[in-house]
């Protein structure tokens, strides 16, 4: 059968159906044996909370992350509110976080009655800056929630500098990088989620790292601090029945730690396969005027949560149903700035109405599949499709 052509007579590849923006169904396959034996051990023990699945998970964890203590819980955003909890903050104290993220990260933030102050980010790797963090620094400024957005770090030496000058407390939210390396000036490498007080990440099934239902995990070098998480997320108590703050309920389940578990020794090399996925992109999606791809970080290995270009000329949309029409999903991360939620409205610590960067990217962002499972040809008829919109 010969090859089909575009009216431009360029050899043109013939549709790819069923493309996922994260193919749970491919990579649940791979390991299907392993994954039923797994769940069916959790059934079969009736250890549903807090049992064997979850201990082995958290020292799993713990060994990958190189932190000395893990506390797994429900998901990611709560993993967020028992770290802020955790550090006795008070109502109106402020804590700056990138305006430009998803909802969770300055939304734990007004929920505990303190003040979000939401600044602008960088607009190549889209992560929070220290000269962005550094001006909106006020007395009532108690912490910093770096967001490492889309799979690389945010550039943390500075960040932390400036937070040891100022003595803020850093909570990293690695819900997006977990897996991503970040190294020093001096050499030395650490994982994100390990470079400031306390890290946060979540399980929610599509993340590199996801369970089959809701999950999240925090992390600290500190044993008082863990002392502290474990207490807030344990209802407040120390020692059952015997409650020494208002804490919560928050804790994994023992099936989603058993997936969990079948899934951490592989995440390497789901880091791997989606960089080469990446670098395929990069370098096929190069000299298209008016699209410009991921920057990534020079300090900082990327696991590609989302690869996520910018479409300038308010031609995003066009492109988004270009890719619809040839049956190429895509989404848009993040459309509207935190500041301009109706949630957040009257509730920033600073008079936010405007960042150039961060209302620029709402404009402009699109996210391309992005998972480790792709088929061959898949991502050729997804680079074709977007050169093709661009006339390339």
């Amino acid at each position: 059968m010969a090859t089909p052509t575009a009216k431009d007579g360029r050899a043109q590849l013939p549709p790819i159906t069923n493309i996922q923006m994260v193919d749970l169904k491919a990579q649940y396959t791979a390991m299907q044996e392993e994954v039923d034996q797994a769940v069916l051990d959790v059934i079969r023990s009736c250890a549903f909370i807090n049992g064997p699945a979850v201990k082995q998970f958290q020292a799993g964890l713990e060994d990958y992350l190189d932190a000395k203590h893990v506390i797994p819980c429900a998901n990611g955003t709560d993993a967020l509110q028992i770290a802020l909890m955790a550090l006795g903050l008070e109502p109106g104290d402020e804590v700056i976080v990138p305006a430009f993220t998803y909802v969770a990260s300055a939304e734990v933030i007004a929920l505990l009655r303190l003040s979000p102050v939401m600044v602008d980010v960088d607009p190549r790797t889209f992560n929070v800056r220290a000269e962005d963090i550094a001006a909106a620094i006020t007395p009532k400024t108690k912490a910093i929630i770096p967001v490492h957005l889309f799979g690389q770090s945010c550039d943390m030496e500075p960040i932390i500098a400036l937070a040891n000058e100022h003595s803020l407390h850093i909570v990293e939210d690695n819900a997006q990088a977990i897996g991503a390396k970040y190294t020093f000036s001096d050499g030395r490498v650490a994982a994100t989620g390990t470079i400031g007080d306390i890290g946060t990440t979540s399980f929610y099934p599509s993340k590199n790292l996801g369970a089959y239902g809701d999950g999240g995990a925090i992390n600290t070098d500190s044993a008082a601090l863990a002392e502290e998480i474990r207490k807030v997320a344990n209802h407040g108590q120390s020692r059952r029945y015997y409650h020494d703050v208002v804490g919560c309920n928050s804790r994994l389940d023992s099936i989603q730690a058993a997936v969990l578990n079948c899934k951490l020794s592989r995440l390497d090399g789901y880091s791997n396969r989606r960089r080469e996925a990446a670098d395929y992109y990069d370098a096929n999606l190069q000299g298209l005027d008016g699209l410009l791809t991921p920057a990534r970080q020079h300090n900082s290995t990327h696991v590609f949560h989302q690869y996520t270009l910018r479409i300038d000329g308010g031609r995003r949309e066009a492109l988004q149903a270009h890719l619809q029409e040839a049956g190429i999903p895509s989404m848009i991360y993040y459309p509207v700035a935190l500041y301009d939620q109706e949630a957040f409205s009257g509730s920033a610590a600073n008079d936010i109405s405007f960042l150039p960067v961060t209302d620029m990217l709402c404009k402009e962002v699109i996210s391309l599949p992005m998972h480790s499972e792709f088929e061959e040809g898949t991502l050729a008829y997804i680079v074709e499709q977007v050169r093709s919109f661009f006339g390339a």
